[in-house]
């Protein structure tokens, strides 16, 4: 009431006069207030005027704005809970030239989003692209509420201080929620990216997305997310959440119900500023750091169509029919068991006697086997370690070696009995090569122009054993230490790639990638069971045939101690090991599939490739076959070149020249030391040696080779490594381990035909068990072989180039076209390791002097 009273009184003049001095002061101060107010709200007005208007669909609106013009355009629609509509504003800018971009911000009920026009977006290197025309979706958050409507307002301001034209135009969204197994088509540019909603239909848990386009460029990028606002649909923030991928031509996502637990997620495609993710050309540098880059017309047409993925009954089928294929193995092989044991037994009820004995056939046939005396003189190649000529006696049949310097054969059973009931531990392998006869006869034995198992089957068969089962224990040693790291890493992949979306990072096929709780693509992991499967069966094989071998031995069985090849058992052993390991290697390469851990799939392939050919030549061999040692530094010899390869021989002309030497390099050495069974020696020497052979044998006087069949192999041997060579060196191919897989396969085939063949020539026969595994492997490497080239991934290119060769499943709608390959060469890899183990049983029951050494 005092205040009251108080402000009457200063009104009426009347209460409290207040004193002469005070009233001018007072009333200057009055003025001055209300001109600076009058003044500022002038000035306010023109900067701040701000114009609200009641806006409507579909409808353009051609506008201006200043900076002292702000215009509130308010919009309103009514959402439903059963149904989503979506809206898209749309805007353009009419000038060329803009002092400042206009901001365009939209307000809504639980989001806000703004953009600027120009739109400036960056590329690599800090290129800026500028787009005038901008198109954008808006964000629908969820109603509990049947029915409500809901307003927002789009903000439109500017400080330029001249006036610029706009287009703003909102409308309706056809089609934006997805239907099932329906396609629909869109066009997208990175100023005008689109997202569509997808709901998961009752009864289905997996769904694959698919989008395609019939062009490569401009690249662009498509992203699952979350029902959430706001929606990161620019190519600078689109791998902010979610998961996405770069596409081409062809695009796939897999998406479970169980990660989205609205029941429901946003497909969003993004077309980039720049082509370079996708394999595409890099642009030019900017002259300047500041200059905007025209980026052309980067629009593209698009579909995307959402299907369901195969439920748990599709994963259950592809599991038991991936178990029942290699279990019928086990009882095809316990079958084939069965039936050898009956034979076996009815062969000890009707035994046949073996062969005539060597020391049969020198009695009786003489000396020479034939009642003569040999008499065609050879000279001792200049290879040898003292580098002289030497000569030896004549000798042109494996039992007069036999008979004459070793006496191996003529030694009593019981001597032989006596001598495998010693200590192994007692007798090392190099007892033999210290003796005075052997060692003289080392050089004479091994450069005879016709050679017997016999001539190279010498040493202890307890020694050979022991050393061939160092092949096994030291691959199961590699084994360990290889995989662990392995399984490490392929799981931290794996984590990385769930917890970043980034499905840039694997080279899968994503149109047949079924997942399984953290997995990707478990079906093509699950189609490496195989190896392991087929793997563990050849092991039990072997371990079958091993025993009943050492049986035969403690009970002096004359078949098993002086007939047939040699049998050691620790290179089969370790091919079994390997085979195993590539399966659980592949396994755990195709959890992420890339250029990185390629490695990972190939290392085992090289030693099973090793292993084989090392096995073949073992057979007749035994003596002077590679130590584990050796052979397994040589197999790490050829995965280092394999890693340098695929990290730095990508265009690399150095190393690809640098490697191609290496290779003929080693092909000539290896060659060298094949053709002299290793009776040579690479010293200072060497070259004075070779000009002496030269001159003797091409010069001097014109002699052809002494072992022609060996010099045949060689010579065939050299023209394909070499041929390789030259291919590497001139097309320089990307994937290196796949080329070094093939220099290895090549060499395999080759040798394996050679032994075919020459087994033939020399008059031996093969049973049926090994043509039928022959003929059946054949078949099966042919159609492997045809669905490995299908290629459906190629990390040689990038991730959206790889994917154009994705394809669907074609087996019972869960395994592609790789996942039959690793089906059909584990088999084929099973059948070839049986005939390399019973390719020589007709050899079982014929004295080792008869059987020719090639």
């Amino acid at each position: 009431m005092v205040l009251r009273s108080y402000w009457k009184c200063r009104l009426k003049s009347s209460c409290f006069p207040a004193p002469r001095w005070i009233r001018p002061g007072l009333a200057a101060l009055f003025w001055f207030c209300v001109t600076q107010l009058v003044c500022g709200a002038g000035a306010l007005g023109e900067t701040k005027s701000v114009t609200q208007k009641d806006a409507e669909f579909d409808v353009t609106y051609n506008d201006t704005v200043k900076s002292y013009n702000q215009t509130i355009y308010a919009f309103n629609h009514t959402i439903s809970r059963n149904k989503t509509e979506g809206v898209r504003v749309t805007v353009d800018v009419m000038q060329q030239h803009l002092e400042s971009p206009i901001l365009f911000v939209i307000r809504q009920k639980q989001a806000v989003m703004s953009f600027q026009v120009p739109l400036i977006l960056r590329g690599l290197y800090q290129r800026k692209y500028p787009y005038k025309h901008v198109g954008r979706t808006l964000c629908q958050p969820p109603t509990r509420a049947a029915s409500e409507t809901q307003y927002f307002f789009v903000d439109v301001s500017t400080l330029s201080s001249q006036e610029t034209n706009f287009q703003l135009r909102v409308s309706r969204v056809e089609s934006f929620t997805l239907q099932t197994d329906r396609k629909f088509s869109f066009t997208a540019s990175p100023s005008q990216p689109q997202f569509f909603k997808y709901v998961f239909p009752d009864g289905v848990d997996t769904v694959i997305v698919k989008v395609n386009s019939d062009v490569n460029f401009p690249c662009s990028v498509m992203s699952v997310q979350d029902i959430q606002c706001p929606v990161y649909d620019l190519d600078n923030n689109v791998a902010f959440i979610g998961m996405y991928q770069t596409m081409t031509k062809k695009g796939a996502i897999t998406v479970q119900r169980k990660d989205f637990p609205s029941n429901s997620f946003y497909v969003v495609v993004v077309v980039k500023t720049e082509d370079e993710a996708c394999g595409g050309p890099l642009r030019f540098y900017p002259l300047q750091p500041d200059e905007l880059i025209d980026a052309g017309n980067r629009t593209k047409d698009l579909d995307v169509v959402v299907s369901p993925a195969i439920n748990s009954e599709k994963y259950v089928i592809g599991m038991l029919f991936c178990l029942g294929i290699f279990l019928s193995f086990y009882v095809l092989t316990l079958l084939v068991a069965c039936v050898e044991n009956k034979r076996m037994k009815r062969r000890e009820m009707f035994p046949n006697p073996p062969d005539t004995s060597p020391a049969e056939t020198a009695s009786l046939l003489g000396k020479n086997g034939d009642g003569k005396t040999p008499a065609s003189p050879y000279e001792y190649g200049s290879f040898a370690d003292n580098g002289s000529t030497l000569s030896s006696e004549a000798i042109t049949d494996c039992a007069t070696s036999t008979d004459n310097n070793y006496g191996y054969l003529e030694r009593s059973l019981d001597s032989v009995a006596r001598s495998r009931q010693e200590s192994l531990s007692s007798v090392e392998e190099d007892d033999y090569d210290t003796l005075e006869d052997i060692d003289s006869d080392k050089n004479i034995v091994r450069t005879k122009k016709y050679l017997c198992v016999s001539d190279l089957a010498r040493k202890d068969k307890r020694i050979l054993s022991k050393k061939y089962q160092i092949y096994f224990w030291n691959i199961a040693t590699i084994a360990v230490f290889y995989a662990l790291p392995v399984i490490q890493l392929v799981i931290t992949y794996q984590t990385v790639v769930n917890v970043t979306g980034n499905q840039d990072i694997c080279y899968y096929n994503f149109l047949c990638a079924h997942p399984l709780g953290a997995l990707s693509a478990f079906n093509n992991i699950l189609s490496n069971l195989g190896y392991v499967m087929l793997g563990l069966l050849f092991l039990l094989i072997v371990f079958k045939r091993d025993v009943t071998h050492s049986r035969a031995l403690l009970r002096n069985d004359l078949n098993a101690l002086e007939c047939g090849i040699p049998k050691h058992f620790g290179v089969y052993y370790a091919m079994g090991t390997a085979l195993m390991m590539e399966g659980l290697l592949s396994a755990c390469y195709h959890v992420c599939p890339n250029y990185t851990n390629f490695q990972f799939d190939t290392s085992f392939m090289y030693m099973i490739a090793g292993l084989c050919m090392l096995k073949l030549y073992q057979k007749r061999h035994p003596d002077i076959n590679a130590s584990a040692y050796t052979a397994y530094a040589c197999l790490a010899a050829v995965i280092f070149f394999s890693v340098r390869g695929v990290v730095f021989g990508r265009g690399n002309t150095v190393f690809w020249i640098v490697f191609s030497v290496i290779h003929i390099l080693a092909t000539l050495l290896l060659s060298t030391q094949l053709y002299y069974m290793g009776r040579w020696r690479l010293d200072a020497g060497i070259m004075r040696r070779i000009v002496y052979v030269i001159y003797t044998d091409c010069i001097r006087q014109c002699s052809g080779p002494m072992y022609i069949d060996r010099m045949v192999l060689l010579v065939m041997g050299n023209i394909v490594n070499w041929s390789l060579a030259a291919y590497g060196l001139i097309e320089r191919p990307n994937d290196f381990a796949s080329y070094l897989l093939a220099i290895a396969i090549c060499n395999l085939l080759l040798y394996f035909a050679f032994y075919i063949i020459m087994k033939l020539r020399s008059g031996e026969r093969i049973k049926c068990l090994p043509v039928v595994c022959i003929l059946f492997t054949a078949v099966v490497w042919g159609f492997a072989l045809y669905f490995f080239f299908q290629g459906l991934s190629t990390w040689q290119k990038t991730p959206a180039e790889s994917r154009e060769h994705n394809r669907d499943c074609i087996l019972l709608s869960f395994f592609d076209d790789h996942d039959i390959w690793h089906f059909l060469s584990s088999i084929a890899m099973f059948g070839s390791f049986l005939v390399l183990l019973t390719m020589d049983d007709d050899l079982d029951t014929v004295q080792r002097d008869k059987i020719y050494v090639f």
